[in-house]
């Protein structure tokens, strides 16, 4: 899948933000290993802006980083990984300049959550069509993935801060819950940016707050 310049240039200014925007199992607070990680999201931002994603080796970004594969290997599983993480962060960018925080009973911060995903559908699917491919009706695989981790650990973060309720009758745990709810609110804008002539993405998030709360918050 080719990822076009006007992504690969948004994905370089969100790796320079924020060097490792998304929480991954192998986030680390080490600065040797966050600037590491921004070296490898940077080189492979830069490389997508002539380059198909599909085409690119692990050993060419490694070589645009200036950094070996054992240390590559150290920090993402395969290069899906680590166009994932930088799609992640771009999109966590958004939702922290918004300043969305989630904390598991504001509907007014689960309205954010799902009005930044229709934004970021709108405005990711808006660039791929100007590009020579010609309009794109639908994320690539691994970005989706990204945008719905992200929401998922927003959603679980915010779960883990609500009082716990009594469980009668027994509950899903928030995992669930929270795997759940996100798959739901991408699966809504995502149908909401495909639907020609669609109402603004603020009406919609609102319909969608209203569908997806009862998830979050179940009898």
């Amino acid at each position: 899948m080719a990822i076009p310049t006007a992504i690969s240039a948004d994905l370089t200014s969100a790796s320079e933000s924020i060097p490792d925007a998304t929480a991954t199992p192998l986030e680390s607070t080490d600065p040797r290993i966050r600037r590491t990680r921004h070296l490898l999201q940077q080189a492979l931002a830069q490389l997508l802006r002539t380059r198909d994603f599909d085409k690119l080796s692990v050993q060419e970004i490694t070589d645009a980083a200036g950094v070996n594969r054992a240390t590559f290997y150290a920090h993402y599983p395969d290069k899906f990984a680590l166009l994932e993480c930088m799609v992640a962060g771009r999109f966590h960018a958004l939702l922290a300049e918004r300043g969305v925080v989630f904390d598991g009973t504001c509907t007014g911060a689960l309205t954010g959550i799902v009005l930044g995903v229709c934004d970021f559908l709108s405005q990711s699917l808006s660039q791929l069509a100007d590009t020579p491919c010609g309009a794109i009706h639908q994320m690539p695989p691994h970005m989706e993935t990204a945008i719905v981790a992200v929401v998922r650990r927003m959603l679980l973060d915010g779960l883990s801060k609500r009082p716990p309720a009594s469980p009668t009758p027994p509950t899903a745990s928030p995992e669930l819950l929270a795997a759940t709810a996100s798959w739901a609110i991408y699966g809504a804008a995502r149908e909401w940016v495909q639907t020609p002539n669609h109402p603004p993405s603020e009406e919609i998030a609102a319909t969608v707050q209203r569908l997806v709360a009862p998830i979050l918050h179940p009898a």
